[in-house]
């Protein structure tokens, strides 16, 4: 069984020495234990006539409307033996299995209860054929895929709305470090749990593989499974949904992060509206630059920026005036200390916003203005590539991934029951490969499918694995 969590690793050691008490210290220490009344350990219901503080009459509101989320996902066996014919009768492999399921286990909120829909973390439901939801009275109910964006790592699902009980969002930019919040899901899958901390960090990013990158940090204890599940104040609003946490060990250190809800928010507005996201770009490449490119420019080998490497004709970036070697060290004010930064900053502005650049050209300083236009990529319908394909929607992949030195084309959907279906095809594959030829953009293979091979394989991407889908 997968348990859904994002998690971070370093290989520190740490070592801890244990004092040595006088045995007669834990004698004294015991005795004293056993002599207390029993009737006196219990902690009074008021203290000079102040009931003591409690989380639980909020926990009663808000539990009801935090679920468990249990998704089924079919995976090809890549074996390429049975492939062969031959090879699976000799050796009696006919009925060996092509594939396997593996289950995720994870959380989710009740956003709308008239509606039924539950926001959750895009992990815990990648590549599902099946998703079902776990309601805390107990009801099992199946539920629909609305939408999802790997880039923010947000989903929606949709449940039967009858007997819900939602969550108010609260505005998560208000929030400060300090703040108290308490963190509700399923870990481990031991049930429904509560844990409680404060607002560690506001704002936070440069965590590696995790897309767009705002996240709160808290040390209120997540764990695998809490994924998706949700992150409220002490007036039971929701401020964030729990998404990854940093640990060397797979368990909570106190370094957990969470998805604010003002960008699920617009995320899951424009999944509901749409079923896809609209991210916000300046039509231009950049990568980190490191001391070999900075003395290539002629800057200081310590200077930290994402130097732009490619502007499209016709982008914000060519409309603001951004050249090739410009060196982007500030967006609206904060600081861009890498690529991931740059990215960040485009991702989170709203389309038709403007974004202030400060950057170096020649070494000299130089503000700029760029109107931030949705991200534009190349899409084609499967069929019109070849009618093998049919069901399947293909496009180039964004910035981001490029930016990550991946390449291919990518599945971003896929009409059940069509013939791309029956292929094993899955919305978010990424198919790099023709036979032994790398693909890079889909240009490349609307060039190689105009070929009309009879037999095609695609090679194939999905999550950490890779396989081959054959057109016959």
């Amino acid at each position: 069984m997968k348990e859904s969590m994002r998690q971070f690793s370093h290989s520190d050691r740490h070592t801890s020495r244990r004092s040595k008490a006088p045995a007669s210290l834990f004698a004294l220490a015991l005795a004293a234990l056993c002599c207390i009344p029993v009737s006196r350990a219990a902690l009074p219901v008021a203290v000079d006539g102040q009931a003591l503080p409690s989380l639980a009459p909020m926990l009663e509101r808000v539990v009801p409307a935090v679920v468990n989320i249990n998704s089924k996902t079919h995976v090809r066996v890549n074996n390429p033996f049975m492939n062969d014919p031959f090879f699976r009768q000799f050796f009696g492999m006919q009925n060996m299995p092509r594939e396997r399921v593996e289950q995720s286990l994870g959380s989710g909120v009740i956003i709308d209860a008239g509606k039924g829909y539950v926001l959750t973390n895009n992990h815990v439901i990648d590549g599902a054929d099946d998703i079902s939801v776990t309601l805390h009275d107990g009801r099992t109910l199946k539920a629909k895929l609305i939408g999802n964006d790997p880039d923010t790592d947000v989903a929606v699902v949709q449940i039967p709305a009858d007997n819900l009980a939602a969550l108010p969002l609260a505005d998560s930019g208000k929030l400060r470090v300090g703040d108290f919040v308490v963190a509700l899901g399923n870990p481990f899958g031991v049930g429904q749990t509560a844990t409680s901390g404060i607002v560690s960090g506001l704002n936070r990013s440069g965590l590696h593989g995790l897309g767009i990158q705002n996240f709160i940090q808290t040390d209120a204890s997540i764990n695998p499974g809490n994924s998706g599940g949700a992150l409220v104040n002490l007036r039971g609003e929701l401020v964030g949904i729990n998404s990854a946490i940093y640990s060397p060990s797979g368990g909570n250190v106190g370094i957990g992060f969470a998805i604010p809800s003002n960008l699920a928010s617009n995320v899951m507005g424009q999944l509901i509206a749409t079923g896809s996201v609209r991210h916000g770009s300046l039509g231009a490449q950049a990568q980190s630059l490191n001391p070999e490119i900075a003395r290539a420019l002629g800057i200081k080998e310590d200077q930290q920026g994402a130097v732009v490497t490619e502007v499209r004709e016709g982008s914000p970036a060519a409309n603001a005036g951004l050249q090739e070697g410009d060196v982007i060290i500030a967006a609206n004010g904060r600081a861009v200390l890498n690529e991931g930064d740059l990215y960040n900053a485009q991702g989170l502005a709203e389309i038709g916003s403007t974004i202030d650049l400060k950057l170096l050209r020649e070494g000299k300083p130089i503000s700029v203005s760029a109107r931030i236009e949705a991200e534009s990529v190349a899409k084609s319908d499967g069929a019109k590539l070849d009618p093998r394909l049919a069901g399947a929607s293909l496009a180039d992949l964004n910035d981001r991934a490029r930016a990550d030195g991946r390449s291919g084309v990518s599945v971003t959907g896929i009409v059940p029951g069509s013939h791309a279906a029956q292929l094993g095809l899955k919305a978010g594959d990424v198919v790099f490969g023709v036979g032994n030829l790398r693909i890079n953009t889909l240009a490349d293979l609307t060039q190689l499918m105009k070929r009309g091979l009879r037999r095609v394989q695609l090679v194939v991407a999905r999550g950490g694995e890779t396989f081959v889908v054959t057109l016959q």
